[in-house]
């Protein structure tokens, strides 16, 4: 069984909790670069496990997000019955039980296919809700074979320019309001907290958005179908003082970074811009769409090998496009899509520790940070007569970072590399109901390595509930503690058998009194990962020889931690601790 990251196998959960309980259409919404073609292949492998009768389509729209997911599938289950039909990648096979295939190469060929059970649709926000699009006839004469053809789609931005939520009803050619293809979210980790979480695991590189000094000027440029119109866009920003000016402040910022990505606004200023950034000393590469496919497959080649510093592009490299070693993103591209923002700023959240990439510099010279927000909490498109609100940003006065609106310290990077600590200043509003849960919700996680010294063990009751084992480690003047509930179900009980496994060979107690008997004999972390910059700080990981987090090994004197357990818990007179909260205080579903 194709194993994968606890997100990863809540997604494939999810859709078969889904499809126990509706039947409709669901949504899979994962940022880009945790794993969306992981997803697929788990969700595949077991679908064929349990029925192997089944016939199934994997559509996009990109022959590198058709090679990419066709080969993850291949290299995550060798024999998977997987077959690829692309024009682009020159494969045309038909008849195998898993299709991958390209929305342009079988738009008018649905008869061909014949019988399909399930069709996945990966970057399905591309799913446009006129009957006219290739996406909606190709589905259209799907359904005319087999009624109960049923569609996943799987996206990073689940809303479209102008339409709003992909799951919204849409209008028909004769003006009637109707489902859409997509009706629900079924797993969704692109907010704020989830987002953020996976930066603090590991699974995703921070983003540092800098405002910039230089200002590309779009006034008079007109807007068609909710976003600025090509022509003019490229004629208002394609100016050689702007463009010299923009590299040279890049250069000061960037000056140690070493895969720059930059977005432009048509071919010519692509082209242009890559001429600009070459005189100035910056080996870089234009790739745009009047480039063959085996020029573009050259120069993205070239660019991840590291024969050029920058690669250039005009809508080629968004979604499809694979570089975790993209550690600065120069915005000469001004855009009123969320939709495209995202995708665009995508391109920096892989990580990669191999390069020393921390994180991601992002030189907005558009000002669609302003326009649109940050990747995590963005404008989201609203449906058409609906009004919109602002992008919940604000911009460091101290080192010209754009943050989100709600933080009180800066997260921001400084110029000579350093870490910015302004304070800002809120205004007090005295205004019922008001929550200071939001004062947080925009903080990049910091995270950090603590040696245990000693660890304890103890029943923790609450009223009406199941006991549980209270752990508590404690290392140098700190206390870290969690909760471990061996007598709960769903996914209070599953995280207390994975908590075991992680330290025992023996079976995972079923009651807290067998485990605090038990406990001493399991393996003890000597080391632990914490976020800490949260009101209860959450141990993310434990490590058991002291190498996992990259420090050194235990030296010979070092024994480990002490434990101590306890089978009643503490005397009511001791002083209280701050304490982080039981699973009884959180949802049993959450996907983490």
């Amino acid at each position: 069984m194709i194993q994968g990251r606890s997100y990863q196998i809540e997604a494939v959960s999810s859709i078969y909790n889904y499809f126990g309980t509706k039947s409709g259409n669901p949504v899979v919404a994962m940022p880009t670069g945790t794993g969306k073609s992981v997803v697929i292949a788990m969700f595949l492998e077991s679908v064929f496990r349990y029925y192997p009768n089944q016939r199934v389509m994997i559509l996009t729209h990109v022959k590198e997000l058709i090679q990419q997911n066709y080969e993850k599938l291949m290299g995550m289950w060798a024999f998977a019955p997987a077959g690829v039909y692309s024009a682009g990648l020159n494969r045309r096979d038909v008849h195998a039980p898993i299709t991958f295939a390209g929305i342009a190469s079988v738009a008018k060929k649905w008869a061909m296919f014949g019988h399909i059970d399930l069709v996945i649709i990966d970057e399905a926000h591309l799913v446009g809700p006129s009957e006219a699009t290739m996406y909606q006839k190709f589905l259209a004469g799907l359904l005319s074979i087999n009624p109960n053809l049923k569609v996943i789609g799987l996206t990073a931005t689940p809303w479209r320019l102008g339409h709003g939520k992909i799951t919204d009803p849409v209008k028909n050619d004769k003006g009637e309001e109707v489902p859409g293809i997509f009706t629900d979210i079924c797993f969704d980790i692109t907010g704020i907290e989830a987002f953020n979480r996976l930066i603090a695991e590991g699974f995703l590189s921070p983003l540092v958005p800098k405002s910039t000094v230089t200002k590309l000027d779009v006034d008079g440029v007109h807007m068609r179908g909710g976003e600025f119109i090509t022509r003019e866009l490229q004629n208002a920003v394609d100016k050689t003082d702007v463009t010299i000016a923009a590299v040279r402040e890049a250069l000061e910022l960037g000056h140690n970074r070493n895969h720059w990505l930059v977005f432009a606004a048509g071919v010519e200023h692509a082209i242009h811009t890559a001429e600009i950034m070459n005189d100035m000393g910056i080996p870089t590469v234009a790739i745009h769409s009047k480039m063959t496919d085996k020029e573009r497959d050259d120069a993205i080649a070239k660019f991840k090998a590291g024969y050029y510093r920058a690669a250039v592009n005009n809508n080629v490299l968004t979604t499809g496009f694979d570089f975790p070693a993209i550690d600065l993103i120069l915005c000469l591209r001004p855009t009123a899509s969320a939709v495209l923002w995202v995708q665009m700023l995508g391109r920096g959240t892989r990580p990669s520790p191999a390069t020393g990439k921390e994180n991601c510099l992002v030189l907005d010279f558009a000002n669609n940070t302003r326009r649109l927000g940050p990747i995590n909490d963005p404008v989201v498109p609203r449906r058409k007569g609906e009004k919109g609100g602002d992008a919940p940003v604000k911009e460091c006065p101290v080192c010209s970072t754009w943050v989100h609106a709600s933080l009180r310290w800066c997260n921001g990077v400084m110029k000579d590399g350093s870490a910015c600590k302004h304070e800002f200043k809120f205004e007090t509003k005295l205004k019922q109901g008001a929550s200071t849960a939001e004062l947080i919700k925009g903080d990049i996680p910091v995270v950090e390595v603590f040696k245990v010294d000693h660890i304890t063990f103890i029943e923790h009751r609450k009223e009406g509930r199941p006991p549980m084992m209270k752990v508590s480690y404690y290392c140098g003047y700190r206390s870290f503690e969690e909760f471990v509930c061996f007598e709960h179900v769903n996914y209070a009980g599953k995280k207390a058998r994975d908590w075991w496994r992680a330290r025992s060979n023996e079976p995972a107690p079923t009651t807290t009194a067998e485990a605090l008997d038990r406990v001493d004999s399991a393996r003890a972390p000597t080391h632990l990962r914490v976020w800490i910059n949260k009101k209860y700080p959450e141990i993310l990981a434990t490590c058991f020889d002291g190498t996992a987090f990259g420090k050194e090994e235990p030296s010979d004197s070092y024994e480990g931690p002490t434990v101590q357990t306890h089978h009643s818990a503490p005397e009511r007179n001791q002083a209280p601790q701050q304490q982080a909260p039981s699973y009884d205080d959180m949802d049993d579903d959450v996907p983490f």
